[in-house]
């Protein structure tokens, strides 16, 4: 989401800031902006609307220039779109300040500070943390003082990066719910809300803890909060692993993350499983004990990493013989929960930095859960570092917002958990090891679907036009028909909708007709009766149905209906099969509409607010 990069060197900082927030356009932003501080031109502010790539422009033709500065990229969350909401937001000449998240009670802060005759030139919340700012730090006479009283003030979650004319050579950061990085160099140091903005200038890295603030300058580095140990003993050295890469000879880095998936689902599997059974301890020492405990599993997560906890859902119940409920994390933090005895909570998310999943975790101490599990991409997140256990899903970065790659290696770490328990509970060692041995191939038939990529493209064609689309599948894939859909609207904008196909005649059939695509996910398992007849339901109302089908299935080609028959494989792993299909025909219907693949408008890759 939002993205803070800020230095304190001694030499000059602006193109640093720009290549810090160059690195975290993945992250999904509308507008971008920095200060910086020179003794001779004072506090010098650039913002422009759009990429990064304008406001790079602006700085060529009037660079600002110092050794103290602070930048960011904005996702609207209050007011639109428009220069005078990009951050950096300022108080008279004297206060700069970024900020990640929301503050809650703002409104009745902005109205307290107009009645002191403080004036706003911005819709944004982050305009009062600066008015104040400016007010607490005169008053006490302290830059870090002013800071803490300010904080004091704000309600809700967020991350700020604070620079002071009066105080040239500090930052003052502070971390409330929202992620942030120190970065550590040598006669300078940094800061940012994801380590990857500063890779080409440090490897190492301290990584804030919840209500944390931070004093830097360019040879010291001083944090205030709960955790008394060093600054030494806190330091991370990250390894090469996190650059982020190129599109190599894809279009787009969603196509060449699409095509990664074989070699990332190899990652997340090496060292998990010997002789065809899954190793306890790759989810932490302890792992052996907790599982054998364990009588039921309670998922958590947002968005696509939702639907993998609902796929999740089915194998637990069919595989381990546990019960498992799954729960939108925006939901699930707000209602009061009863929680089975010996309940695991598993959290999902890409980032580590969801902020409902986070809340979801940190609220979970209050529901007597048996321990936390995560599955996460990041392995120094805030959902890593507060979970009991976890498993990193070694996807590599996902720069695209619509997540491919991530969502597969999900499902997989998912199957090794279900696997994992159900060993435990007294499962047949034989059928769990044929589970594996199907789970351990899945790279090699997800390499042959690959191969119907054109085949794809030219299906794409006949969607673009459609304004709206119709996802079905049973079982395991009625999860993967939602995420279908997900990836359609995420990217191409057309409206889809995801459904169980049973549940057609119980009102989505009225919205079926020839200008309606119906797009239907068809594997050679038991439900491909029931689904089959579902089908016909749409047919006879004249709508076109698209079925990606099992190359073993008979289904009989007719007009009206296009089928892609795809590599057969254990139903175990159709799932992750299917769901490549689906991301192609997203992709390509994108491709050919001429929209944002990579960075669609309105979304963002890292949800670190409400």
């Amino acid at each position: 989401m939002c993205g803070i990069v800020a230095a304190v060197t001694q030499r000059d900082v602006t193109d640093i800031l720009l290549e810090g927030l160059q690195r975290l356009e993945y992250r999904g932003y509308d507008s971008a902006g920095l200060t910086v501080f020179g003794e001779a031109d004072g506090l010098q502010r650039v913002r422009r609307l759009g990429k990064v790539s304008e406001l790079r422009s602006a700085c060529e033709e009037h660079k600002p220039s110092g050794f103290v500065g602070i930048a960011h990229t904005r996702w609207a969350t209050h007011g639109k779109p428009s220069e005078s909401n990009a951050h950096p937001h300022v108080s008279g000449d004297q206060v700069s300040v970024v900020h990640n998240g929301i503050v809650e009670n703002h409104e009745e802060l902005r109205s307290k500070l107009q009645s002191q005759g403080y004036s706003f030139v911005s819709e944004t919340d982050t305009e009062v943390i600066a008015h104040l700012l400016a007010r607490e730090i005169e008053k006490c006479g302290d830059f870090r003082g002013g800071v803490n009283s300010v904080l004091d003030m704000l309600e809700g979650a967020f991350a700020i990066a604070v620079q002071h004319t009066g105080y040239p050579d500090l930052l003052v950061a502070a971390r409330v719910g929202s992620p942030l990085v120190v970065g550590l160099g040598i006669g300078e140091n940094f800061l940012a809300s994801d380590p990857r903005a500063l890779r080409p200038v440090t490897d190492r890295f301290i990584f804030l803890e919840e209500g944390e603030v931070v004093e830097l300058s360019a040879k010291e580095v001083s944090i205030f909060g709960r955790n008394p140990a060093s600054i030494e003993s806190r330091t991370v050295k990250l390894d090469q692993g996190l650059e982020v890469g190129d599109k190599g000879n894809y279009r787009h880095f969603m196509l060449k993350e699409i095509f990664d998936q074989p070699d990332a689902l190899r990652r997340t599997l090496q060292g998990r499983i010997v002789g065809h059974k899954v190793l306890d301890n790759a989810f932490g020492t302890g792992a052996a004990e907790l599982f054998s405990q364990v009588k039921a599993v309670q998922i958590v997560a947002c968005g696509s990493s939702f639907y993998t906890g609902l796929v999740a859902r089915y194998w637990f119940e069919q595989i381990a013989h546990i019960p498992c409920s799954v729960e939108v994390a925006s939901e699930l933090r707000y209602r009061k929960v009863a929680v089975l005895k010996d309940t695991l909570l598993v959290t999902i998310s890409q980032s580590g930095e969801t902020a409902d999943t986070l809340a979801a975790l940190r609220n979970s101490t209050d529901n007597h859960y048996l321990a936390s599990l995560c599955l996460c991409n990041v392995p120094d997140s805030s959902l890593v570092r507060e979970s009991d256990f976890s498993l990193m899903t070694e996807a590599g970065i996902e720069i695209c917002v619509a997540s491919t790659k991530a969502f597969t290696n999900q499902l997989a770490d998912l199957l090794l958990l279900v696997i994992a328990l159900a060993k435990h509970n007294n499962s047949s060692e034989a059928g769990l090891q044929a589970l594996v041995k199907a789970l351990s191939g899945a790279p090699d038939v997800l390499e042959k679907v690959l191969k119907l990529d054109a085949e794809i493209e030219n299906i794409a064609q006949r969607f673009v036009e459609k304004n709206h689309a119709l996802f079905l599948g049973r079982g395991t894939h009625y999860p993967i028909a939602l995420e279908g859909a997900l990836k359609l609207k995420e990217i191409s904008y057309i409206h889809a909708e995801g459904y169980p196909a049973g549940e057609l005649k119980h009102g989505p059939l009225a919205l079926v007709d020839d200008d309606m695509p119906v797009v239907a996910v068809a594997p050679g398992d038991e439900l491909l009766e029931k689904l089959k007849s579902n089908l016909q339901e749409v047919r006879a109302r004249g709508g076109e149905l698209f079925i990606f089908a099992d190359e073993d299935s008979r289904f009989p080609d007719e007009p009206g209906t296009t089928i892609l028959r795809i590599p057969s494989c254990h139903q175990v792993i159709s799932p992750l099969v299917y769901v490549v299909p689906m991301q192609l025909l997203a992709y390509h219907v994108a491709v050919f509409k001429g929209t944002d693949v990579d960075q669609p408008r309105n979304l963002a890759k890292s949800v670190t607010v409400e």
